[in-house]
């Protein structure tokens, strides 16, 4: 998947904390600039309750790491009063550093079953996961590519923004994968703060690819703290390229992006004060 374009769609509109495109516009995805971590996690979370509503059985991709993890928790609050909101939902991980055992702190798998799986009483049947020690990695590929064929699609995919553009492991690059694929991690998946938990080495990372992201019906977007603010400048120059993955969500027809002010501070010729 090979993607480089100049398309200029039309500026983000001018709007306090939250947004969605004025009226008689055409911008192209929702965004929503909240004052702090905790309101942008509380609007992530009641879009994403709003949408299990309208959608109960819905399959659910999740990344891992700090920008959704407060929003994972507000949902999983919310699962002890109002249980059969998610006791139909279907939830996939996003991806996985390859070598870390199945019950490592720092795997994304432990991580989402942690953060909701448990919580939420989601069951074996309902909650699918990469292998982070496959004997086969590229067979494992196939699998999960199978099985996302056979249950998919993915009705509403969360995602964070890494410090490079990157979305899971799907890293810069001349050229990006369609599909579940391994990849080689980049130093700034490598210096993430989830290795930090683990003594073991992760040079390589499974993760579903950039058609599978942009097949979902809707992507949630979760972009927080200052240091995504460079990227988050980068994302609002609007051109599309491989070597910023994250561009190529211009590309998704219900994109919806929650941020807090840190994270959108370099964005202050869009936004009013």
């Amino acid at each position: 998947m090979r993607t480089e374009s100049n398309r200029k769609p039309q500026a983000p509109p001018r709007t306090a904390h939250a947004t969605m495109a004025a009226p008689g516009t055409h911008f192209p995805f929702t965004l929503h600039v909240a004052p702090d971590y905790e309101a942008m996690s509380q609007a992530a979370s009641g879009c994403i309750a709003a949408e299990i509503q309208r959608q109960p059985d819905a399959l659910i991709c999740l990344a891992s790491g700090a920008s959704p993890a407060r929003t994972y928790e507000l949902l999983a609050e919310r699962g002890r009063t109002e249980p059969q909101l998610f006791n139909r939902i279907r939830v996939i991980t996003l991806d996985e550093w390859v070598g870390l055992t199945v019950d490592d702190p720092a795997s994304c798998a432990t991580y989402v079953r942690e953060k909701l799986v448990k919580p939420l009483q989601i069951g074996p049947d309902r909650f699918f996961a990469w292998k982070s020690q496959p004997a086969d990695p590229q067979a494992e590929c196939r699998h999960v590519a199978d099985w996302l064929a056979a249950n998919g699609p993915i009705s509403l995919c969360i995602l964070g923004l890494g410090t490079n553009g990157h979305l899971g492991f799907n890293e810069p690059a001349d050229e990006l994968q369609a599909g579940p694929h391994l990849a080689e991690l980049s130093e700034a998946s490598l210096t993430h703060a989830m290795l930090g938990q683990t003594g073991r080495e992760a040079r390589f990372g499974l993760t579903l690819g950039m058609t599978d992201i942009l097949c979902s019906r809707k992507v949630i977007l979760l972009v927080s703290g200052p240091r995504k603010a460079e990227q988050m400048r980068r994302l609002f120059t609007q051109r599309i390229s491989t070597h910023f993955p994250a561009s190529l969500l211009w590309l998704h027809p219900a994109l919806m992006i929650f941020s807090d002010r840190p994270a959108a501070s370099l964005l202050r010729a869009e936004l009013p004060p």
